[in-house]
């Protein structure tokens, strides 16, 4: 039996200027060195997983702390890394006004990149599929629960999340 990997992939959402924007990092280490993805990594064999998903935060963008994650979903599909067989819990965080990130680990840059002006077909791994998820529970969120008077700015309506992508 081969072994497997277990990741966390982060999709981690903002308004910024009135438009729904994501945070991305631009890998520094192959596969896909150059690309832009979420950011995430390795699970390591001591941790849980949100603690993995809150250290890769911190170390590929600086965020510490400053955000509440939950479980998006489970992605597995054979041949999505081409490491070997990869398990990726991703995590969703939806939160007002993050501030400066900045590229650190694995990662040579981190940006925040309105949804708007992503390349989907450009971003590393299936990170496309992912994040399309994540704005997709984001949306559904702001529809049955006042997660929008806690995440969005005061003056901006929900519509910059739902007009996304």
């Amino acid at each position: 039996m081969s072994d497997f990997h277990v990741t966390v992939d982060l999709v981690v959402l903002t308004i910024r200027e009135g438009r729904l924007a994501v945070l991305l990092v631009r890998r520094g280490i192959d596969p896909y060195a150059g690309q832009l993805a979420l950011p995430g990594g390795y699970v390591l064999p001591h941790e849980d997983l949100a603690d993995a998903a809150y250290r890769e935060l911190r170390e590929e963008t600086g965020l510490a702390g400053a955000v509440h994650l939950e479980q998006l979903a489970s992605y597995g599909t054979p041949g999505r890394d081409p490491r070997g067989p990869t398990v990726t819990v991703a995590f969703l965080a939806l939160a007002p006004m993050l501030g400066a990130v900045v590229g650190g680990s694995d990662a040579t840059a981190a940006l925040w990149t309105p949804v708007d002006e992503i390349r989907w077909q450009e971003l590393a791994f299936d990170h496309a599929k992912i994040l399309r998820d994540g704005i997709e529970r984001a949306r559904a969120k702001l529809e049955y629960s006042s997660l929008g008077a806690g995440v969005l700015p005061s003056g901006v309506h929900h519509r910059a999340v739902a007009g996304s992508v």
